[in-house]
């Protein structure tokens, strides 16, 4: 039975945006830690390493997101293993964002000049070493606006998982729409809180950007 569309529908929208900024910071979080290890490997000095996680990042990156969810939500039970969807869109989102973090962070790490790495290694400075004291610092600044333009992506990509029942913004406009049968208002109103959710991190980017150049 189709109903009218009230304020409580609104609330309800708001409530579900909570879990995609909840499963956002889970993704970004659990995908900047592999992210960086993976970038970390792709400078290694050691072959092999570079090469294990390059073929990794071009496996992740040449596969849709929507197919690493169905596999963690639809392919482990096939196994004897169950997984939520709170857990497999967690997990799915952290491997898609770290194959891509690895990759933005390992080009601003490159970026800077070689003589910067040369100098710092004729001072005795193992890789670790010169990664933390000389390269990271710099790095940094310009890690921001590709990092937060792709934490923007991650927030909306966060809609897919919608497909695995996990009752996020996207799904509780699905919802939504499917009792009052009000798809304009209802998906404007969810693009409207996506837009509210990700305005505040641009202009917190640019806020940063601004204060590391003066710091400079």
């Amino acid at each position: 039975m189709i109903r009218d569309l009230t304020w409580l529908d609104f609330a309800y929208l708001v409530y579900a945006a909570r879990w995609t900024v909840a499963l956002t910071a889970l993704a970004f979080v659990g995908g900047g830690l592999l992210g960086l290890l993976i970038a970390l490997l792709r400078l290694a000095p050691f072959a092999p390493a570079r090469w294990l996680a390059l073929g990794y990042i071009q496996m992740i990156q040449g596969t849709p997101l929507l197919a690493q969810l169905f596999v963690f939500y639809f392919g482990f039970p096939i196994f004897g293993y169950q997984v939520t969807p709170w857990i497999a869109a967690t997990a799915a989102f952290s491997i898609y964002a770290s194959a891509f973090l690895a990759e933005i962070w390992r080009g601003c790490m490159q970026a800077i000049a070689r003589t910067q790495w040369e100098a710092s290694a004729a001072l005795g400075l193992s890789f670790l070493e010169q990664l933390h004291h000389i390269i990271m610092p710099q790095a940094i600044r310009i890690a921001i606006p590709p990092t937060v333009g792709f934490l923007v992506q991650l927030v909306k990509n966060t809609s897919l998982a919608a497909v695995i029942g996990f009752i996020e913004l996207t799904r509780e406009a699905q919802i939504t729409t499917a009792a009052t049968f009000r798809p304009f208002t209802v998906y404007g109103i969810a693009a409207l809180l996506y837009f509210c959710i990700c305005f505040p991190l641009s202009e917190l980017s640019q806020r940063l950007e601004r204060r590391l150049r003066v710091a400079r």
